[in-house]
């Protein structure tokens, strides 16, 4: 097969196997059906072919899985003479069973004890009423990964599925059931396996020892954290089992929630999933669910979600089955189409067209062919890794802080990432896992509660070393468990109980948080300034000028500075050794009645260098073009023309 070898930063490479060129769109898949695939693949520029063709997730081929099989080795094997990959979806944790109710067996009459439950024994057992997919007559069950005899069975499925020669595996969400009607607040499942589980790692009883939704219980607290390392350990040992047979086959989770509360609620985290798998393909929306009905400040919500998912992935691809268009009357399906795909690639993510809510299809077949044909002779732009800048201001994600401690997270979360998004500043996230390795000089600490002794000690010597933090609340009042800490343990680096004071290195903000109070100004004012294109007076717009001097009183000075509106979105990163800047215009879009921009005019783009560059633009959908520019003082200046749905913006040097 073919190894694709991108290179970054001068002689560094980085080998990117197919997953980070990806892009997909799915397919139903038979033996009459496989020339088809793979021809209108060819025909629409597919890369990375999803067929559907569910083995585990159907009781019968659960049981006899011969003629599935069979038909996932034909179609690798086209694909791959066409060039091509393909992947096969499976279903994790469901199963369905067909005419069950004219049938004496299914999977829940034949083993109800592996199914799942809630706390009164409520078996987790559906039918047509539940869910889209769902066919009348049919039974749908969620199953426990801890039932023992299902798990070895399904596991060997995979080993079949890998052995076929197949180059992915997609597992559909693997979740605890939390996400149909009635059984939200469950926190199950209390199924005999599951509750056995926990009692041997924390000899509690998970029906009679925790609070479920009481985040003050410790009990609960551990009930959190087991259900999201089990749900993490099944996609391992899918991964293991994978790779058992076939090193080259990846394994993909589909994974529906973003960064908030619903990925504590359904157990699958994509923060904690990215290290065990090879791509996860999120079901993400923000907003309106299709882009058709996003308004501008929830796709910029829906571009904090895809920064924040490449920055848990750490050079792993990340697929975006997120929807264009479901029916909106007053928007082209085609103009949807495109800003869906603008906005996933100024974020780095790998596009999927489907047509409506479902996997399949697409709601303008000639639009894919255009975008994916476009995006093919321009991928190593948009697909190539990207490197944060030196002077990136980092934003800390707290994976424990967001499990215990939501709502006040995850509001001074994506506030201050407003601000650094709607300043057009550089920017990175940053993770426990990435913390020791942070470069900038400011780090921004989103009331993050939550605080491991190893993330203290950290913390402490990035200070020590001359980086700046902004910190909302108390930082570190719990630890990495939510246990309450003592006091000195909590203030473990200088400046901690500083007040804003430009000669310390903590500026903190105790009380009123700077990220939650722009969020709340947004929600009241960002989408009537956006539709217009007009900022002046707004109260929002007073706090990106006033963020900006918070920065600059801590010496803060960027290389590259962008001047635009608040209602275009940008990246600043290097990709190949060259700043490049990623944008998508979000201006005068307005959700179910105008997919079509305001053009952004007049931005000026400033580099810090001496070195001799040439200035290129490529506009979403465009050519590449040269833009004048002036190089005098140390600065690099230049105008760039009007932006509609996207672009990227980047400096080539030719003594490079």
């Amino acid at each position: 097969m073919i190894l694709i070898t991108a290179i970054s930063c001068g002689s560094n490479k980085t080998e990117q196997n197919w997953t980070h060129f990806v892009r997909t769109a799915g397919h139903g898949l038979n033996m009459d059906n496989v020339n088809e695939i793979v021809r209108s693949a060819t025909e629409t520029h597919v890369f990375g072919i999803e067929t559907d063709n569910d083995i585990p997730g159907r009781y019968e081929s659960l049981l006899n899985p011969e003629e599935k099989l069979k038909a996932i080795q034909a179609v690798a094997e086209k694909a791959h003479a066409a060039g091509n990959y393909a992947f096969v979806y499976i279903a994790g944790l469901e199963c369905i069973t067909a005419h069950a109710d004219r049938s004496a067996h299914s999977f829940y009459k034949d083993h109800p004890d592996w199914v799942q439950r809630d706390r009164n024994g409520r078996p987790a057992v559906f039918g047509d009423q539940s869910a889209f997919w769902i066919v009348e007559g049919d039974e749908d069950v969620w199953i426990t990964p801890y039932a023992v005899e299902w798990r070895s069975l399904y596991m060997e499925r995979v080993r079949q599925i890998a052995a076929t020669g197949i180059d992915g595996i997609y597992v559909d969400i693997p979740y605890w059931m939390t996400h149909f009607d009635g059984w939200e607040d469950t926190w199950a499942s209390y199924d005999d396996y599951t509750v056995q589980a926990f009692r041997d790692v924390t000899g509690l009883d998970a029906r009679e020892d925790i609070r479920p939704g009481d985040l003050n219980d410790p009990g609960f607290r551990k009930w959190i954290d087991f259900r999201i390392r089990t749900l993490t350990e099944f996609m391992a040992e899918i991964d293991r089992n994978v790779k058992r047979v076939n090193p080259d086959c990846m394994t993909i989770a589909e994974i529906y929630p973003g960064i908030g509360e619903d990925a504590v609620r359904v157990g699958a985290d994509v923060y904690d999933m990215y290290p065990v798998v090879d791509v996860i393909a999120h079901e993400f929306s923000a907003g309106g669910y299709t882009a058709a009905a996003r308004d501008p400040l929830s796709w910029f919500e829906y571009m904090i979600g895809m920064y924040s998912f490449r920055a848990f992935a750490e050079g792993k691809a990340s697929w975006m089955l997120s929807y264009s268009w479901d029916g909106e009357d007053k928007i082209k399906p085609s103009s949807a189409m495109e800003n869906l795909f603008a906005a996933q690639l100024a974020a780095g993510t790998n596009p999927w067209d489907a047509r409506g809510h479902v996997m399949s299809g697409s709601n303008d077949m000639e639009t894919r062919k255009n975008v994916y044909g476009w995006l093919a002779k321009h991928e190593n732009m948009f697909f190539h890794p990207r490197q944060s800048i030196d002077e990136a201001v980092g934003l800390y994600f707290s994976p424990a802080t967001r499990n215990y401690h939501t709502n006040d997270f995850i509001s001074s979360y994506r506030g201050f990432f407003h601000l650094l998004l709607h300043s057009h500043l550089p920017f990175q996230v940053v993770t426990p896992r990435t913390l020791s390795a942070f470069g900038g000089s400011v780090l921004i600490m989103p009331d993050v509660k939550c605080l491991s002794g190893k993330e203290r000690r950290i913390l402490s010597n990035l200070v020590k070393n001359g980086v700046r933090l902004i910190a909302s609340g108390e930082p570190g009042v719990y630890d990495e468990t939510g246990t309450l800490c003592s006091n000195e343990e909590r203030h473990v680096f200088p400046g901690m109980l500083s007040g804003v004071n430009a000669d310390e290195p903590v500026h903190r903000f105790p009380e009123s948080c700077p990220g939650k109070a722009y969020l709340h100004a947004l929600r009241k004012y960002f989408n009537r300034a956006a539709w217009t294109g007009q900022t002046g007076g707004l109260p929002f717009y007073d706090s990106i000028a006033d963020f900006r001097n918070m920065l600059n009183q801590m010496d803060y000075s960027p290389t590259v500075e962008l001047l635009g509106s608040p209602f275009i979105c940008t990246q600043m990163v290097r990709v190949d050794g060259n700043p490049h800047v990623f944008i998508a215009n979000f201006k005068g879009l307005k959700g179910k009645k105008t997919a079509e921009q305001i053009p952004e005019e007049g931005m000026m783009l400033r580099w810090k260098t001496d070195r001799k560059g040439v200035v290129k633009i490529l506009p979403f959908l465009g050519e590449i073009q040269e833009v004048p520019h002036q190089q005098q003082q140390g600065f690099l200046t230049c105008i760039l023309p009007p932006v509609y749905r996207g672009a990227v913006v980047w400096i080539e040097y030719p003594d490079k």
